[in-house]
C-alpha cells in the first residue's frame, strides 16, 4: 500500500474495542483531511472499523492484513457546517 499516514496508531495487542475507541481518540486530535494509519491484531476489528466507518462521515481508503496485523486507513472527515 503507498498511502502515506499522517499519524500511525500502534493497538497491536489490544483486544475489541480498544483499537476502535485508540483510533476515535486520534483521529479527535487530528485535523480535517489527514490520514490515520491503524495496525491492530484483534480480527474484530476488521468488522468493528468497517460499521465504525459506515456510521460515520470518515472514510477508509484502504484497509488490508499483513500476516497477524491488520491495517487500516482512515482519512478524517471535514468539520460538518453548522
Amino acid at each position: 500500500m503507498t498511502l502515506q499516514a499522517d499519524e500511525v496508531l500502534d493497538a497491536q495487542g489490544l483486544s475489541c474495542p480498544l483499537p476502535l475507541l485508540k483510533a476515535k481518540q486520534a483521529l479527535a486530535a487530528m485535523a480535517a483531511g489527514e490520514l490515520l494509519e491503524v495496525q491492530a491484531t484483534d480480527a474484530g476489528s476488521w468488522r468493528d472499523f468497517e460499521s465504525f466507518i459506515a456510521q460515520s462521515r470518515h472514510q477508509m481508503p484502504a484497509r488490508e492484513v499483513r500476516g497477524d496485523v491488520y491495517h487500516y486507513w482512515i482519512r478524517k472527515a471535514g468539520e460538518q457546517a453548522p
